[in-house]
């Protein structure tokens, strides 16, 4: 069980504490900057010293010389041990020991005339005044500087951009839809300009407090989380004056050069995601170069034994961990599992196989590995490569590693065969050990832990619903009709979750305990915090069935949202779902403009708005254009490997 200040929020998981460094008054840097110039400079020529005879002096030990004054003679080196000869060789040198010697003054020398070049320099110091040393350091780091954006800014290689079909329009032709479309987009608008007004630039927000709010899964610093992840959202609700406030922040605001740790999984899915999306639909160069930025940040968290990532790594340092309530140490299989989209739309934008080569490694390890009862437990050490604790979960903590298998195949054009086979291995174990019918006739997903299953469900795991549906074309021994059948059950009783409660909002988690069905027992699990997989669900059903029930279910989640969650800054979670008069928790998620709110308008837009066959979104849905690599080594497809 969870406790609130350590529940999962967008990405299946389980943020720690912040742990960040402690910051320091800037201004204390600018002291005495001329008076450390100089003793640097002393340093750096005594150091030039040192260095140069532990590097140019030769090392008398490599040259043992004979005086023989003989001529160059090879010696047989015999062991005294064995009597035997080795082939092994000394060079004995007779007439060239005059050259070495030369050499040996000739280094001298030179170190000689470094030292005393130095020493000159750190007196021509000495004899400036404050202010001309203070101009000469600015100069060093506008310098500095302007080579570092040239460098950042450097164009990426240019590669065919996939045809992008249905990034706009979906206008509903009934009325009463398109009245419910405006009222989505007119929630986001709310969301957004609050945001706006009163934690721009932060990465959430506090709408009561009306102030900026940082969770730990973005480290110490402000990166505009809620900026990068509400674009595309943006984007496609026609919002382009916002859009383009979002754009120019992140030109001139957005940097990773921090000394922050992250999630990786985390700033995988909001960041790398939503800067490709927003790529993608816009054209905007930008956001692409802010993208592979990031991206070669997270590249040290893979420097692991296993190649498995660590789950937090720092931006700056490279230096990774993973959380410290994670089993024994161990990585997070919806973490380390939820790479693959991002990191392969990473290779084909910038033509570096670095991306792909991690998460195919990470595939390979896991098809090596034995799972018990077929069921990839959630814990994976990354310095042994051996499983954790023995738990498997649909909901947090496991989720997304099964939607990416899917997406990884549906993303390749339906070519990555290996990734839709680990999919429909994984289904099966699911189906066969998870997944149960209660008294009532509710279909849940329950959780394996040590041997036996929990029969509880958690919202994260409603998710589910749609991604059976996504999957049932193509899915083994013509069982595409089950499939759908088993998407819309789940998608039954995470609309009962909803309908048991006084807000009509889900609860974190449920049971199925005896008499108790799809509700909260725990008070811990009572809490709504504007989370998205239900109507997640209810948008994939409606697309493959077009059946008027998942509309309805959304519209009442989107009534409930309104009357419950939105107050005068913005929207808020709420503490317990059960309770008429709720109190807000005072947080706006990012994944609420990027997920929630996003997913709603698709729900009722038409289906020529981001088509399926074109687009697949990631689990933060992020929409990422399929590509079509049969041909090229990107493809998962063995023959083609």
């Amino acid at each position: 069980m969870t406790t609130p200040a350590l529940l999962p929020l967008s990405g299946r998981r389980i943020p720690p504490l912040n742990l960040g460094p402690p910051s320091f008054p800037h201004h204390r840097a600018t002291l005495r900057l001329s008076e450390k110039f100089i003793l640097l400079l002393i340093l750096s020529a005594f150091i030039t010293l040192c260095f140069g005879a532990f590097f140019f002096l030769p090392d008398s030990s490599k040259h043992k010389r004979f005086d023989l004054g003989l001529e160059d003679v090879l010696i047989p080196h015999v062991d005294a041990g064995k009597g035997a000869k080795n082939p092994g060789v000394f060079l004995i040198h007779g007439p060239d020991e005059h050259r070495h010697r030369e050499e040996e003054e000739r280094l001298r020398n030179k170190i000689r005339a470094d030292h005393e070049k130095a020493l000159e320099e750190a007196k021509e110091k000495l004899r400036k005044s404050r202010e001309e040393i203070r101009a000469e350091i600015q100069t060093e780091k506008n310098k500095v500087v302007q080579e570092m954006k040239i460098k950042e800014n450097k164009p990426l290689p240019p590669v065919p951009i996939p045809n992008l079909v249905g990034i706009s329009g979906g206008d509903p032709e009934d009325n009463d839809i398109r009245e419910k479309r405006e009222k989505i987009k007119e929630m986001m608008k709310h969301a957004w300009d609050n945001y706006r007004t009163y934690g721009w630039g932060h990465n959430e927000l506090r709408p009561i407090a009306r102030k900026g709010h940082s969770p730990n899964i973005f480290g110490s610093s402000q990166m505009g989380a809620t900026i990068v992840d509400a674009l595309d959202t943006l984007y496609i609700m026609g919002l382009h004056a916002e859009f383009l406030d979002g754009q120019r922040w992140i030109e001139d605001n957005l940097d990773f050069s921090v000394n922050s740790e992250v999630s990786v999984f985390e700033v995988n899915i909001r960041f790398i995601g939503g800067l490709l999306a927003a790529y993608y639909l816009s054209g905007e160069e930008i956001f692409k170069i802010k993208a592979v930025q990031l991206a070669e940040k997270l590249l040290p968290a893979f420097n692991t034994p296993t190649g498995i990532p660590w789950a937090m790594v720092n931006l700056k340092s490279g230096v990774g961990r993973n959380w410290g309530w994670a089993s024994a140490g161990s990585s997070i299989l919806a973490e380390f599992g939820t790479l693959h989209m991002e990191f392969i739309h990473l290779s084909y934008l910038t033509g570096d196989l670095i991306y792909y080569k991690k998460v195919m490694h990470i595939r390979k390890l896991l098809q090596k590995m034995d799972r018990p009862n077929g069921l990839y437990p959630n814990y994976l050490n990354p310095r042994t490569g051996r499983w954790g604790q023995y738990h498997t979960s649909v909901g947090g903590l496991g989720d997304s590693f099964y939607e990416y298998l899917l997406k990884a195949w549906l993303m390749s054009d339906k070519t990555d065969h290996e990734a839709r086979k680990m999919y429909d291995d994984a289904i099966e174990a699911i189906e066969k050990h998870l997944i149960k019918k209660s008294r009532g006739g509710l279909v849940f997903i329950g959780e394996w832990k040590n041997g036996h299953l929990e029969k509880k469900m958690g919202h994260l795991a409603c998710f589910a619903g749609g991604m059976f549906a996504l999957g049932a074309d193509g899915s083994r021994t013509d069982k595409a009709g089950h499939y759908l059948e088993l998407g819309a059950e789940i998608a039954r009783t995470c609309h009962e979750s909803y309908d048991r409660t006084a807000l009509k909002l889900g609860p974190e988690s449920f049971k199925f305990d005896g008499a108790v069905e799809a509700v909260a027992v725990r008070q811990a699990e009572k809490y709504y915090i504007l989370r998205p997989e239900v109507i997640e669900t209810y948008w994939y059903l409606w697309r493959f069935t077009h059946d008027p029930r998942y509309r309805q279910w959304g519209w009442e989640a989107a009534l409930a949202i309104e009357k419950y969650c939105r107050v005068t800054g913005g929207f808020s979670g709420v503490k317990d779902v059960y309770s008429s008069t709720p109190t807000h928790d005072d947080v706006q998620q990012s994944f609420f403009l990027a997920e929630t709110l996003k997913y709603l308008y698709l729900l009722f837009s038409g289906d020529d708005l981001l088509p399926l066959d074109h687009w697949v979104f990631n689990t933060e849905a992020h929409p990422l254009p399929v590509l079509h690599l049969a041909n090229t080594t990107l493809s998962g497809n063995p023959a083609v490997r």
